[in-house]
């Protein structure tokens, strides 16, 4: 006999329109404020609890999946949803709903920021570059409890940190991804969690396999265009492209990637990219729509809504090519150890590199004295220990910077 609980659980079977998907997705990337762990919560009750799309052991091999990935995990998440729920269209549908709101706001913010000149310079925008350095600090601070939780994976963070501030470039990015990589491959004991059989998704191995090809050859492609090239477009969307295909660990660490893309280059000047960075943490949605405001910032032949949108586009075209590569293959390779070693010493290296991050670009570049530290100060604790919804805390540092202006 079936429990009522079991019950209420069942999943429904029947096929939905992507009309159904954009809906549902839209309204939550109207409301998920709070982060991809938020996000993941808002999914879970609304597809597994209240439409009943899949069941919670589905659902949690799914958000297991998206997080070994690199990518935006909760917005992969989202397309698998819209996936399983409508085909491919459902990908899109759920990709645009969830993405499209806070993308249009950080466009119009980036247009504001390049017709009002003197409004990259107000207090209240640094303020926006203050709490920047709490949500950072906040992330390096969960990250750190979560993935370095012992000795030899903290210091896998600490020699990522070190070898990004030795190398403060994408080479050096990639280096302490790989290096972390490798070592916890050889030298990192986790334990195994228990494995079930995952969700079966309809893609077959054959389109898997174009994924990633296509995956691998634009990330070897779009550098070698453009330094054959020497264009400042391709430049750009090779360095874009790349930050969606290496981040691991959370859509914060899409910042320092980016910020080596866009900053030194003069395509952004780096006081617009933090006030930018610090908006883009008072809209609700993936933290990735960041893009859509560095597209429609930047100083060169990419800028404004076309910018914008195609930032944005690519930025999240290699989550969703690994994601389509790595559905039909994820059963037989996420039980092997050595592929949780290396991921994990992966996700180590990621803490290093945004702790580095927190140094240089984010609190050089908004601390000049004490006011701005004890500012920056009240933020964290509004944030870890209040835990005062960022969007709150942004509103309120934003405030408080111009206050303390008068």
């Amino acid at each position: 006999m079936t429990s009522p609980t079991n019950e209420s659980r069942q999943v429904t079977r029947t096929r939905g329109t992507p009309a159904e998907v954009f809906g549902a997705f839209l309204k939550l990337g109207l409301t998920s404020f709070g982060g991809p762990i938020a996000h993941l919560g808002y999914f879970r009750s609304e597809f597994v609890e209240r439409r009943r799309w899949l069941d919670d052991h589905s659902y949690s091999d799914l958000v297991a999946l998206c997080q070994f990935l690199p990518g935006p995990a909760s917005s992969q998440v989202g397309m698998a949803l819209g996936l399983g729920r409508a085909g491919w269209f459902g990908i899109l549908a759920a990709w645009v709903g969830f993405t499209l709101p806070s993308a249009i706001v950080l466009i119009l913010f980036a247009l504001g920021i390049s017709q009002y000149q003197d409004l990259a310079q107000s207090s209240w925008v640094h303020g926006l570059k203050v709490v920047a350095v709490a949500i950072v600090a906040q992330a390096v601070w969960g990250m750190a409890k979560s993935l370095c939780p012992d000795c030899p994976r903290a210091a896998l963070a600490i020699l990522a940190a070190l070898l990004t501030l030795i190398l403060p470039s994408a080479t050096g990015q990639i280096a302490a991804i790989m290096a972390a990589g490798l070592l916890g491959w050889w030298g990192l004991k986790i334990s195994r969690p228990a494995g079930d059989q995952s969700h079966a998704y309809p893609i077959s191995r054959r389109i898997g396999a174009a994924a990633l090809t296509l995956y691998a050859t634009l990330l070897i492609g779009l550098p070698l265009w453009a330094t054959v090239t020497g264009s400042s477009i391709a430049a750009l969307l090779e360095g874009v492209y790349r930050a969606g295909a290496l981040v691991f660990g959370g859509g914060h660490v899409v910042l320092p990637l980016l910020q080596t893309t866009v900053v030194p280059s003069g395509i952004v000047d780096n006081a617009d990219f933090l006030a930018g960075y610090g908006a883009a943490q008072a809209v609700p949605g993936p933290l990735f729509t960041f893009a859509a405001y560095l597209g429609a910032v930047a100083h060169g032949p990419l800028h404004g809504w076309v910018g914008g949108l195609i930032l944005l586009g690519t930025i999240f075209l290699p989550a969703f090519l690994m994601l389509v590569g790595a559905l039909p293959f994820w059963e037989n390779l996420h039980h092997r150890t050595g592929i949780q070693t290396a991921m994990a010493g992966i996700n180590a290296g990621v803490v290093g590199i945004l702790l580095s991050a927190l140094y240089d670009p984010v609190w050089t570049s908004a601390i000049h004295g004490r006011m701005d530290f004890g500012l920056a100060l009240a933020a964290f604790g509004l944030l870890v220990y209040g835990r005062i919804p960022p969007v709150l805390v942004v509103i309120v540092t934003a405030a408080g910077s111009q206050f303390l202006a008068i």
